[in-house]
């Protein structure tokens, strides 16, 4: 029996023991002329000329197929087997991302489609199941219109600057899940850092009983059952919490079980942190002490994959690399990151600034391109909302001229009834309209230039703007400087890499610039964070610290004493006050890993 590419589950924040992954190998095909419907390419006797390797867009060296030309219309398919023990049990078929449009057909009936590149759906394939089935997928991609939101996929043919190889098609985890007549949708975690309590908000499919268990280091420390229809409501109270941080990411699992007349029909296993992120003046509090963001860009491409890690760990070490380099968290830019990153984000204490890849759309275009935007990102933060390490939303990156002002502040504010437990940047360097926190993009590499555009903001509340003349107001917001550097080192020692600026001579010149213009923003008194573009190179842009291959360039140590200058900042004990009525326990640690 052949490997399973990525066997891990994608979704240790929702997982259900009755599942079956079917990454791996499919058949495949390029619809050139985007008429396959019209040759029944949908239909189960279609042959298609090729293979492919799921999770891996087509465009990588990992998916087998490597074509890095447009391919506007690309078609899947695969046999798919139900367990014996499934019999009687509602199947449904997950896919964590297509990328733009798809269309799913079993046994050459259609299933639905889903537009957007980034976010997960599903379908119940239950009716439609025979002996044998066949599983049929058709995705449209064409970057070419901006009409679709890509991020930073290129729409040329070749990659140039900082725009990408493209990604068509599945690049996610395709995989079953059975439950019983009665399931659990969806859930939103709410911890209340000031009380102890945790609320749940679960949404079921009909009227059932929900069983709640809390545990941490395998102890069962809380339990609650409530019944319900619809989204049923139900709180537990921890005493004497132990906090989420990025120095001890304490983790409590969570196991949701439902059931009808006694009778278990779903069973999901999750997770929460107790952590608290607000604004106060000009600072950003973690747990109510200012933390300064010393943040990294991270693009989330890799050169086998592209959009997809090569694996699990790959996905780690990315975390921990920067975490050497003496980073505290990082933007995740111009595109939505699978779950599992999220989740080791979470297990290692790393802050994270959600981003959707607004990128490809002109904000003018369309009422439709808009509606895409909106649903996608409002998807976006239905699936990411319970992770304690993300601590801000920003669903636009660069807006640039013509910019609907309305639309930003519509997207700004339906993000904010989302969540208003977390601050929202409007779009990310420009151009503000409402937003909680202010930023800039500044890529002057002259550390006296650089210190200069800042120097009035430590004396009066006047921020550098990269609009000045289109940007909202400054109103006193934290304010921070959420890229900059960029500084181009290439390793490869060639003349077609990409980078800001003038290009150092030497390494020591290199560290030398990074340290000054790092220093400049660690040591003003009013800027509360900065974001260093980047972690590693991506394809022709070579301004990482590492290569695209994740070599560092530099000694991570010596990145991370001039980043650790302010870390002092971060430093903070807790001690809880002693509440009746309420469940405690004093456990150091919490392991999280049901898979």
């Amino acid at each position: 029996m052949k490997e399973i590419s990525r066997n891990e589950h994608p979704r240790p924040d929702f997982l259900r023991n009755n599942w079956i992954n079917l990454n791996g190998e499919w058949d495949f095909d390029i619809d050139i002329s985007n008429t396959g419907i019209d040759k029944g390419w949908h239909l189960p006797e279609k042959k298609y000329r090729n293979k492919i390797i799921v999770p891996f867009p087509p465009e990588s060296k990992l998916s087998g197929i490597g074509n890095k030309d447009f391919m506007v219309s690309v078609w899947y398919k695969r046999k798919i087997e139900i367990p014996e023990e499934w019999k009687n049990r509602r199947i449904f078929l997950n896919f964590g991302a297509v990328d733009f449009l798809a269309n799913v057909w079993i046994n050459g009936k259609k299933m639905g489609h889903h537009t957007g590149g980034y976010t997960p759906f599903r379908f119940e394939i239950t009716p439609f199941l025979e002996k044998e089935n066949i599983l049929i997928v058709n995705a449209y991609d064409d970057n070419r219109t901006f009409l679709q939101p890509c991020g930073k996929q290129s729409q040329k043919y070749n990659s140039y600057g900082c725009y990408y190889t493209r990604v068509t098609g599945i690049w996610q985890t395709v995989y079953l899940e059975a439950t019983g007549k009665n399931y659990i949708k969806n859930f939103m975690i709410l911890p209340d850092f000031d009380t102890g309590n945790v609320l749940f908000m679960v949404d079921t499919e009909k009227e059932g009983t929900l069983n709640i268990e809390i545990e941490a280091e395998g102890e069962k420390i809380c339990e609650t059952t409530t019944a319900g229809s619809g989204v049923i409501f139900a709180q537990c109270n921890i005493k004497n919490f132990i906090p989420w941080s990025t120095e001890k990411p304490f983790l409590y699992n969570v196991k949701f079980s439902l059931y009808s007349k006694m009778d278990k029909q779903d069973e999901v296993f999750s997770y929460f942190g107790f952590r608290k992120i607000e604004i106060k003046g000009k600072k950003i509090l973690l747990n109510g002490k200012p933390i300064f963001m010393r943040f990294v860009l991270d693009q989330g491409y890799y050169p086998d994959g592209i959009y997809t890690a090569p694996s699990e760990q790959s996905l780690i070490n990315d975390i921990k690399i920067s975490k050497q380099f003496g980073f505290n968290g990082a933007r995740l830019h111009q595109k939505i990151f699978e779950p599992l990153f999220l989740y080791h984000a979470d297990k290692l204490g790393y802050l994270i600034w959600d981003e959707y890849p607004n990128w490809g759309i002109k904000n003018r275009q369309s009422h439709q391109t808009a509606s895409i935007l909106i649903d996608e990102w409002s998807d976006v933060i239905k699936r990411d909302f319970n992770h304690p390490s993300i601590i801000g939303w920003c669903p636009l990156n660069e807006t640039h001229e013509p910019q609907d002002n309305e639309l930003v502040r519509r997207i700004y504010r339906i993000t904010k009834k989302f969540d208003p437990t977390r601050p929202v940047i409007d779009t990310s360097g420009y151009i503000h309209v409402e937003t909680d926190m202010y930023d800039c993009h500044n890529y002057e590499q002259d550390p006296e230039k650089f210190k200069s555009y800042f120097e009035p903001f430590k004396t009066k509340d006047i921020v550098w703007q990269n609009r000045p003349e289109l940007d909202a107001p400054y109103k006193g917001q934290p304010y921070w400087v959420s890229e900059y550097g960029g500084i181009w080192w290439d390793e490869r020692k060639t003349d077609d890499g990409w980078g800001y600026g003038e290009r150092p001579k030497t390494k020591q010149e290199f560290l030398k610039r990074y340290k000054k213009l790092t220093q400049i923003l660690l040591n003003h008194p009013k800027i509360c964070g900065f974001c260093y573009t980047q972690l590693y190179d991506v394809e022709q842009e070579v301004n990482g610290l590492c290569t695209y291959e994740r070599k560092p360039k530099f000694d991570p140590e010596i990145i991370r004493m001039i980043n650790l200058k302010k870390a002092e900042i971060e430093k903070n004990t807790w001690i809880r006050p002693f509440k009746e009525n309420s469940f405690d326990h004093k456990y150091k640690r919490c392991i999280i890993d049901k898979r």
